[in-house]
C-alpha cells in the first residue's frame, strides 16, 4: 500500500492508501488525506488540488491533457492535478 505524506501549512500528515488510489476521490468520502488535502471538483477543471510533488514524481504517468492545459509552465515545477492521479507508490506533496 502506498504511503502518502501531504505537507500543508508547514506540518506533514501521513497514511496509507490502497493501491490504485485516488487521493481527492478519497477525500471526498472522508478517508486519508481527508482533512488535509485541498480539492475541489475532481475532474480537472478546479484545480484546487494542485499539488507540488516532492517526492516519487518519477512514479507517476505522464501528465495528461487536462493537466497540461490547466497547469502549463508548473509542470516544469513538479506540480501535478492529484484527482488526475491513480496512486501505485508512495508519494510526497505540497500544497499551499
Amino acid at each position: 500500500m502506498p504511503q502518502i505524506t501531504v505537507v500543508r501549512a508547514g506540518e506533514q500528515h501521513s497514511g496509507e492508501v490502497p493501491d490504485n488510489a485516488n487521493l481527492v476521490v478519497r477525500a471526498g468520502i472522508k478517508k486519508f488525506p481527508f482533512p488535509h488535502l485541498k480539492y475541489g471538483c475532481g475532474m480537472g477543471k478546479c484545480t484546487k488540488c494542485t499539488s507540488r510533488v516532492i517526492a516519487g514524481a518519477e512514479h507517476l504517468p505522464e501528465p495528461n491533457w487536462k493537466e497540461r492545459e490547466r497547469l502549463g509552465a508548473k509542470l516544469d515545477e513538479g506540480y501535478r492535478l492529484m484527482c488526475q492521479l491513480w496512486l501505485t507508490h508512495d508519494l510526497t506533496i505540497e500544497q499551499e
